[in-house]
């Protein structure tokens, strides 16, 4: 499968989540809610990476690549902290599309960070996705 088919597939794993951490958390504190729902994903990540651990060893894994994978992992688990709060106080079809602006962050930060540049177009395709996600929240 190429890039594209994989990025789908995880657009509707995310759409998905929404629905099922919406119900989720509706009884519990939203932090109780991200940590079991981490640990799910953590146990369930591991699963499929312990395969990998034949072709690489943890000690093998340089400091850099160590440090900018555990910067992720926490901005992975602030971002899920503050998207349990959101849908335990507002509906998923309003939050979901802004948390999506994340793909409007990481535009943002690729360009400022790694360089990327966009076109005329593509500048113009950001736009529409901040401008959709704010008609959609806030309709």
């Amino acid at each position: 499968m190429n890039w594209f088919t994989w990025a789908l597939l995880s657009a509707g794993f995310a759409g998905v989540t929404a629905i099922f951490a919406k119900v989720g958390v509706e009884k519990i504190h939203s932090h109780l809610a991200t940590a079991i729902r981490t640990t799910v994903a953590l146990g369930f990540t591991w699963l499929l990476a312990l395969p990998a651990l034949r072709d690489t060893t943890l000690s093998e894994i340089g400091r850099r690549t160590w440090l900018f994978l555990t910067l992720s992992g926490v901005a992975t688990g602030l971002s899920w902290l503050c998207y349990f709060r959101a849908l335990q106080l507002g509906q998923a079809s309003q939050v979901a599309p802004v948390d999506k602006l994340s793909v409007v962050v990481a535009v943002l930060l690729a360009m400022l960070f790694l360089g990327e540049r966009l076109n005329w177009r593509e500048g113009l395709d950001v736009a529409l996705m901040v401008v959709g996600a704010m008609l959609v929240a806030f309709k």
